[in-house]
């Protein structure tokens, strides 16, 4: 078992200085995909008496010079990174440190774990609010599921989140980590999807970081008026060519629903589609999938 656990300490490595020439910050991973360093102001016990929390602890991310903090301990530099696993003999795997220059990683996670078609609700977001997921790098996990990676902009911090954008997504940002492809865990390795191994990550479309955001805090601005909202939504339907009626219409519906305006919209937001080339039946069922989708009953 040592041998085994030594030749995949050294080909974690090996990725990891890989990913680092291409400017990603890494820190070595244990099996269970933490960071393999534990924190050096952990709880330990007094000799004058019961254990005292070191101070500096969770105010400490790197700089009293020691490793141990997790995601701050991610570097570029070679030989910092084989100091570091050097510290970590047990490592098997790497994380790679999103938010940091020169791509601002965003990783979304795409769960299997969760009973739910993560990828499915990927595609369902990306329908109601007109996005498309560019080329970019995709990892596969051993369970099944997939990472995305993206590259955000530079003067905007991306929070992580658990199923916030829907079921079974999480998204990696500031402050989080993505595991490498090449790592081992104790259910098996990471790998980097056919053909995309050596592509950058591509830019987070403008439309889906919107959703990564908190809303901003600030006074909640007056509602607009109801007429002119749905006025819009119909004229976006009645603007649509063929080949974008049908998401046009989805869309406007999503939005219909989502501001409580969905019933009175139904037969002006069928009309127009009916307009530019729908049937009837068509809009219908498009509408109702809109109105299933934002949890409201057409």
């Amino acid at each position: 078992m040592a041998t085994i656990d030594r030749q995949a300490t050294t080909l974690a490595l090996a990725h990891a200085l890989s990913a680092a020439e291409r400017g990603l910050a890494v820190i070595p991973l244990s099996r269970t995909k933490l960071p393999a360093l534990r924190s050096p102001h952990r709880t330990g016990p007094d000799p004058a008496g019961p254990r005292r929390p070191d101070p500096a602890g969770p105010h400490c991310h790197g700089e009293c010079g020691r490793f141990g903090h997790g995601v701050y301990d991610a570097s570029t530099d070679p030989a910092r990174i084989r100091r570091l696993f050097a510290a970590a003999p047990w490592a098997t795997g790497y994380g790679i440190a999103c938010g940091l220059p020169p791509y601002h990683l965003i990783g979304v996670d795409l769960d299997t774990k969760s009973g739910t078609d993560s990828s499915a609700a990927l595609r369902e977001l990306a329908l109601r609010h007109l996005f498309t997921i560019p080329e970019t790098v995709v990892v596969l996990t051993p369970s099944g599921g997939r990472h995305l990676w993206l590259s955000g902009p530079p003067d905007v911090v991306v929070p992580n989140s658990a199923g916030r954008l829907a079921p079974g997504i999480d998204i990696r940002g500031a402050g989080g980590y993505l595991v490498g492809p090449g790592s081992r865990t104790g259910h098996g390795v990471y790998a980097a999807a056919p053909g995309t191994a050596h592509l950058p990550p591509a830019a987070c479309p403008p439309s889906l970081l919107r959703l990564l955001l908190p809303p901003p805090r600030t006074g909640r601005p007056a509602p607009s008026a109801p007429g002119d909202h749905g006025r819009g939504l119909v004229h976006f339907v009645l603007c649509a060519h063929e080949g974008q009626r049908n998401t046009r219409l989805f869309w406007a519906a999503c939005r219909a629903y989502e501001n409580g305006i969905g019933p009175a919209l139904a037969d002006p937001l069928t009309e127009a589609a009916r307009h530019t080339g729908l049937s009837e039946h068509e809009a219908r069922a498009t509408i109702a999938s809109a109105a299933r989708m934002t949890g409201r009953r057409p």
